[in-house]
């Protein structure tokens, strides 16, 4: 995919910033996706409810979407394998990193959180370099 949608990028963004603010507004929390998921797999029970139906929501709107008036962005999801892969290196990196870009990226650091940002940046750089070697060393589109 090489189309740059600013449109839906400002949206997605602000959907973004406004689960974040409205999650530490009204639980007091990060809203960071492996805690969540994390947690919730612990069974806490004193706040797994909030929780269950974060990530229902999280997963079941771009299903309901994708049902309802087909793919937005325009490009086919990755092969099944590479997507199993790509989940442990990202779960393994979430435990590595102690939290994962929604938790530093955004919530840490509008937090001004010194940790948070040395952590983004180690998550881009990472980024960086795996999209030139896929794309470039490796020769996948």
């Amino acid at each position: 995919m090489t189309e740059f949608t600013p449109g839906l990028s400002v949206f997605g963004g602000l959907l973004i910033g406004l689960s974040a603010a409205l999650g530490f507004a009204f639980f007091g929390r990060v809203i960071g996706i492996s805690g969540i998921l994390g947690r919730a797999l612990q069974f806490d029970f004193g706040e797994i409810q909030w929780r269950v139906w974060f990530l229902v929501g999280l997963i079941g709107m771009p299903l309901l979407l994708e049902l309802s008036v087909g793919s937005l962005h325009g490009f086919n999801p990755a092969p099944p394998m590479a997507m199993v892969i790509a989940g442990l290196l990202v779960g393994y990196g979430t435990r590595l990193g102690s939290g994962c870009t929604s938790g530093h990226g955004i919530c840490g650091i509008s937090r001004l959180s010194i940790r948070s940002v040395v952590a983004t940046g180690c998550f881009m750089v990472s980024a960086i370099i795996t999209v030139f070697v896929v794309r470039h060393v490796l020769g996948v589109n």
